[in-house]
């Protein structure tokens, strides 16, 4: 979904959990968590703060 990235909650070589929010995004002016799928380590945040996104966008790069 396009929107605006308002919030980045983790940067590269973080341990995430799963669940675990990675970013916050704004679109139709309601704020959607971008959650972890599973246990991971940021590899890669490919966004920042304020940056507008198209939808299917790669925003956050994980590994096992």
């Amino acid at each position: 979904m396009p929107g605006t990235v308002i919030k980045v909650l983790v940067e590269p070589g973080a341990v995430v959990a799963a669940r675990e929010p990675l970013l916050v995004l704004e679109a139709m002016k309601m704020e959607m968590p971008l959650v972890s799928p599973y246990d991971a380590t940021v590899r890669a945040v490919h966004v920042v703060e304020g940056e507008a996104v198209a939808g299917g966008a790669l925003l956050v790069e994980l590994e096992e």
